[in-house]
């Protein structure tokens, strides 16, 4: 199953409630807002998953960076706090959570409280497109998302560095062996032999459009700082 991210900039507002908490509020996806990926989310997108999750009462995760992708340890999937609510409004999935009071989660609230700006400046969303629009025009957006499963919401850095953007790249805009090497000697620093080395062994077993073609290429995406070779 692939899972693909949407960003959005950091619009939260703090409130503690005179409890201590670390409490915090704002929007999780804007609708009409395209990426760079030319994605843009309709509204109505959340509302499966928004009602499923008030009767079930489980609902997405909070997580720290998507959690640090595929390879990621036990420690990188480890939730920073609870989401205690979402709705969809006329911006977008507004969303109230309250961070763990564990060492990340304090972490976590101290980055996006500095000042003069917050170290962390970002939410993103994890989820499963599963119904949308292709575009019809030239101008018009790639796909427009009407459905869609929400996995999980991060706190995120944007624009930390190169790697912050390589992981959100959706494998599914990778069509060939040729584009993921193109890809790695652009975005990971990688010489023409190892990025040929690299795409070839990681998209040898399967079409990287197929589902595990694509789990193969995102796992090497999100991981591309790890892959860099050193001195770059």
């Amino acid at each position: 199953m692939k899972t693909e991210t949407h960003f959005t900039p950091l619009e939260l507002k703090f409130d503690d409630g005179g409890t201590g908490a670390m409490a915090f509020e704002g929007y999780g996806a804007r609708f009409g807002n395209v990426d760079d990926y030319g994605d843009v989310i309709a509204r109505g997108a959340f509302k499966t998953t928004l009602g499923e999750s008030r009767k079930s009462g489980r609902w997405p995760a909070m997580l720290l960076q998507h959690g640090g992708g595929m390879f990621a340890g036990g420690d990188d999937n480890m939730p920073v706090g609870i989401w205690t609510a979402m709705k969809e409004d006329d911006k977008g999935l507004w969303v109230e959570g309250r961070l763990a009071d564990t060492q990340r989660g304090r972490d976590a609230y101290t980055l996006m409280k500095m000042d003069p700006r917050p170290a962390i400046d970002g939410l993103s969303i994890g989820y499963k497109a599963v119904e949308w629009a292709m575009r019809s025009k030239p101008e018009d957006p790639r796909r427009t998302l009407k459905r869609v499963d929400l996995f999980e919401v991060s706190l995120v850095t944007f624009p930390a560095n190169r790697q912050a953007r390589v992981a959100a790249v959706k494998a599914d805009d990778i069509n060939t062996i040729r584009e993921f090497e193109d890809f790695l000697r652009d975005a990971g620093g990688f010489s023409r032999s190892a990025a040929k080395a690299i795409a070839h062994g990681g998209f040898k077993a399967s079409d990287p459009r197929d589902e595990d073609g694509a789990d193969i290429a995102e796992a090497i995406l999100r991981n591309i700082a790890t892959l860099k070779p050193k001195g770059t």
